[in-house]
């Protein structure tokens, strides 16, 4: 999992680490299961940095070609660090490739242009069964895919628990999912909307900042920071927001008021307002701290299954396909904790946190990056 200021899931799978290596099976199982999160993290937590007697009980000569060894892997880190720099170019390179390929996806999702007979020409998968489908119509022929992105994404576990009922009609107006890299280590995420009755903003972004560490040797990249945008909602159509009207006797008059308060309320849009940071006054409070790191965890998991999942496989997610292979993955993993005892789940809730500690965090330096103001979305 992804820690602030601590290393990241890696761009790419085949640069995990021996220790960091989680395959998405297990990382949906244990998104399936905060308990079962909580207390392999809590088991983890015991083992890091823990002194073994064994180690302290080695003579010095033994130590002494153990400092060797770990010279010797500071130089292997160098080339995995030059490594991760050309996957990163490659994946640069690779996806400006594919740029016009989902250009034209996005035209046949909204209705731009038709695919043409030798465009639409395929041979069934072998998995697949043979499907009935509608014939076409000819009299009131259906305008692109409705509701492309939002069937997309509510097949895709996490992400359609965010999604409420209200939120369906403003994502069926989502177009189109956008991949850009940034200058600097991160990436951004572009959420295009057609005219809609909830906000006037054309694009929604989402920008994760990563940081690489200041020693050439050390082959990691850590999470810095994630920024979202302002949503220009339209009057009455917020859906951060529910307004709940009370009326108030004045004591002395006995004259009514009828007085309105906007209450903060579940939405998918919350994703384009990362989680604020605690405050320096807060700093001593563990529980606020290990609140926010898991849901900074969270929000850069959602983002990564965006950009390396959704984007490219879109049309599995629509058609669900993709969730055959999700579930198999899955399976390969689901007993894998099987005969844990459920009064060590209950220990381990009170004293065990999922997500960094609050010194990975570094309150003092990322509280201050919170204040960064959100950049502004494209309006239409």
């Amino acid at each position: 999992m992804c820690r602030n200021q601590s290393p990241c899931p890696p761009l790419i799978n085949c640069m995990d680490t021996a220790e960091e290596i989680v395959t998405p099976g297990a990382a949906a199982s244990a998104f399936k299961n905060p308990s079962m999160l909580a207390a392999l993290q809590g088991r983890l937590d015991t083992l890091v940095g823990a002194p073994s007697e064994y180690i302290q009980s080695l003579p010095g000569e033994v130590h002494r070609r153990l400092d060797a060894l770990k010279n010797l892997q500071d130089e292997g880190n160098v080339f995995n660090v030059q490594f991760r720099k050309e996957v990163e170019e490659l994946e640069k390179k690779y996806l400006k490739l594919a740029i016009p390929l989902y250009k034209k996806r996005t035209d046949i999702i909204t209705g731009a242009v038709e695919p043409t007979d030798s465009e639409v020409e395929r041979k069934p998968d072998e998995e697949e069964e043979e499907e009935e489908r509608l014939p076409v119509s000819k009299e009131n022929p259906v305008k692109g895919i409705p509701e492309f992105w939002l069937t997309a994404l509510k097949n895709m576990r996490y992400i359609s628990e965010l999604i409420t009922e209200d939120d369906e009609p403003a994502l069926a107006k989502l177009v189109d999912i956008k991949l850009s890299y940034l200058s600097s280590p991160g990436f951004q995420l572009s959420f295009v909307f057609d005219n809609n009755d909830y906000f006037t903003n054309s694009v929604l972004t989402k920008a994760y900042y990563m940081m690489e560490s200041e020693d050439p040797s050390v082959d990691e990249v850590m999470f810095d920071r994630a920024e979202g945008c302002e949503i220009d909602w339209k009057a009455g159509k917020d859906l951060s927001v529910t307004i709940e009207v009370k009326k108030q006797r004045h004591k002395a008059t006995n004259k009514t008021r009828t007085v309105k308060k906007a209450v903060p309320k579940e939405t998918f849009f919350s994703f384009f307002s990362p989680p604020a940071p605690p405050t320096e006054e807060d700093e001593d409070d563990e529980e606020k701290f290990d609140e926010y790191d898991e849901r900074i965890q969270i929000d850069y998991e959602i983002g990564e299954m965006i950009k390396d999942k959704l984007i490219p496989k879109a049309v599995d997610w629509f058609t669900g396909k993709a969730l055959e292979y999700e579930d198999h993955d899955e399976d390969d993993y689901d007993d894998e904790f099987d005969g844990e005892d459920d009064e060590d789940d209950e220990d381990e809730e009170d004293d065990d946190h999922v997500g960094p500690s609050k010194k990975t965090i570094g309150s003092k330096s990322n509280a201050a990056s919170g204040d960064d103001k959100a950049p502004e979305c494209k309006q239409q």
